[in-house]
């Protein structure tokens, strides 16, 4: 792990509290306390599943966390777990025996990822009543689930996706419009099974809403394609979009395509959906970290929701007023939060959430001494970048400057990767084989 942070003491409190975040989402751990294996079938988060007289336990799943889930999987059940498919994005892999792992593309998602969702949809369509599928469910799996609805191509949804990512539109927004373009989102992969079901779900939503982890596909979806149009509508992408979409999205608000599965349909009677960790659970153990260092700490009201800009405003009026009126926690202090902010782009630069967070935050507390300011993702990528985040202080700005660099250009074009690999101040962890959003700290001394 790389923290770019010039304070000794700093880069060694961050470097704990962010072991303690990735410890608490650790999937292993986490597949492990919810599932046991009986004499006649398994026990899951207290619910008993017999598979008897040739029934069979496979599992699936998607997602950057859903590899190590499936390995933990494998060691719990044994022999007993008939085998499966799990789609992780490049460089999550994990050696397993008895679930295939592959890999495919993420945020955009490609062919390898269309291929493995249409040999998932036709391994779950074999399964009986007598069968247990189990899915194994991450962030990320919604771009790594790529199956085109009917009349739609993998390029479509590319093009889609891309302009949706771009926008500033929430998670919730995203997946409503994946849910409408999908074969498989939005309960269909469900619907496509008569087998009993068990959805191990990693969440990396914030309010843990099933339909939108992953893009739900054994869950009730209550968004429609009316929506969807909606949505691209209120982010100026209609027109922009490929003729193909525009004509599907149109044809289902009119009736003339089947809508994705509702709550109260008879499929989620044979569905057990359970939460296995989140984002409060990482950001719970980040605070105990900094407590057990000697820092007051304590967890922001609300996770960080909006644009990541805004965000970095709110924290960095939280900075002053902690270094100069000891409010909301005295010094030496810790503030953390967890959360997943959006960024609208505008510029042709390369970046993440939290590397615009970090840039957007070190303008904001120029010259404000012993204060630092960082934001990671937990799965250990922030946007198409090889860093999770980045860590600024008050004396960021006036270094970036003598160095001929100049923070506000690089936020206005979205470059705050460029603008770190150049001033110093990335953290690189990694894949870290987990994904439960973001990671906010804020240490004033």
């Amino acid at each position: 792990m790389r923290i770019g942070v010039r304070k000794p003491r700093v880069r060694a409190l961050l470097r704990r509290l962010l072991k303690a975040a990735l410890a608490a989402s650790d999937p292993r751990r986490a597949v492990r306390r919810t599932i046991t294996r009986t004499p006649t079938g398994i026990l899951v988060a207290g619910r008993r599943y017999d598979v008897r007289d040739g029934g069979r336990i496979v599992a699936v799943g998607a997602g950057k966390a859903s590899a190590l889930m499936a390995a933990a999987l494998e060691r719990r059940l044994g022999a007993r777990l008939s085998g499966g498919l799990v789609v992780v994005k490049r460089g999550y892999r994990v050696p397993t025996s008895r679930i295939k792992i592959v890999t495919a593309g993420h945020p955009i998602p490609d062919r390898a990822g269309q291929k493995a969702a249409a040999r998932m949809l036709g391994l779950v369509h074999e399964l009986t009543r007598d069968d247990l599928l189990i899915v194994l469910l991450s962030g990320g799996a919604s771009s790594l689930l790529p199956l085109p609805a009917t009349g739609l191509s993998l390029a479509d949804k590319q093009r889609t996706t891309r302009l949706l990512f771009r926008s500033g539109a929430t998670i919730r927004e995203i997946n409503t419009v994946r849910k409408h373009l999908s074969a498989i989102k939005g309960g269909r992969l469900a619907a496509a099974t008569e087998a009993r079901i068990v959805t191990l779900i990693l969440s990396d939503v914030i309010g843990d809403d099933l339909g939108t982890i992953g893009s739900g596909p054994t869950a009730p979806d209550r968004t429609t394609y009316a929506d969807a149009l909606a949505v691209l509508r209120r982010r100026r992408l209609w027109t922009r979009l490929p003729a193909r979409v525009r004509s599907h999205l149109r044809g289902g608000a009119k009736g003339r395509r089947e809508e994705t599965p509702k709550p109260g349909a008879s499929v989620f009677a044979r569905v057990q959906h359970v939460i296995i960790g989140g984002n409060r659970a990482a950001v719970e153990a980040a605070a105990r970290a900094a407590r057990r260092a000697g820092l007051r700490s304590r967890i922001h009201a609300a996770p960080l929701q909006g644009q990541a800009r805004q965000a970095a405003r709110l924290f960095a009026q939280l900075a002053k007023r902690i270094r100069t009126m000891g409010n909301p926690v005295r010094p030496p202090a810790c503030l953390l939060a967890g959360g997943e902010p959006v960024v609208t782009v505008r510029g042709r630069g390369r970046g993440g959430r939290t590397q615009e967070f970090a840039l957007a935050a070190a303008l904001q507390i120029a010259g404000l001494p012993k204060v630092w300011i960082a934001g990671v993702g937990t799965d250990g990528t922030d946007g198409p970048t090889d860093a999770a985040g980045a860590v600024v202080d008050g004396g960021t700005v006036a270094r970036a400057r003598r160095e001929g660099l100049e923070p506000a250009r690089f936020l206005r074009r979205n470059d705050s990767y460029s603008f770190f690999k150049r001033a110093g101040g990335h953290i690189v962890t990694g894949p870290t084989g987990t994904n439960v959003n973001d990671l906010y700290v804020m240490i004033v001394l």
